[in-house]
């Protein structure tokens, strides 16, 4: 026995290094998404569970929400996504964030 590691992957071809490599970077992928699905329900069961104290915390919900429904408009869709990119103005106008 030796107390030194061996790097399979430089005995290994330059496809099947490639194909590890993809493989690897899609495992971390699914995980990534995995773990942000999880965090997002999370968030939307405090969303749903804990009352907004106040009208800036009510707008944070209606920014999550909007953001939400923003990402499923479609790229031809201009007079909502118009409507929505007014709304988060208004919203940082009337909280003072300009």
């Amino acid at each position: 026995m030796t107390d030194h590691t061996v790097d399979l992957d430089k005995h290994r071809g330059m496809a099947a290094q490639k194909a590890t490599d993809l493989r690897r970077a899609l495992a971390e992928v699914e995980n990534n998404m995995r773990e942000l699905r999880e965090r997002e329900a999370d968030l939307e069961n405090r969303l749903l569970t804990v009352a907004a104290a106040s009208w800036p915390e009510a707008a944070a919900k209606a920014r999550y929400l909007l953001n939400l429904y923003a990402a499923s408009l479609s790229s031809e869709d201009t007079r909502h996504r118009a409507l929505v990119a007014a709304l988060f103005d208004d919203f940082a106008r009337l909280s003072g964030e300009e």
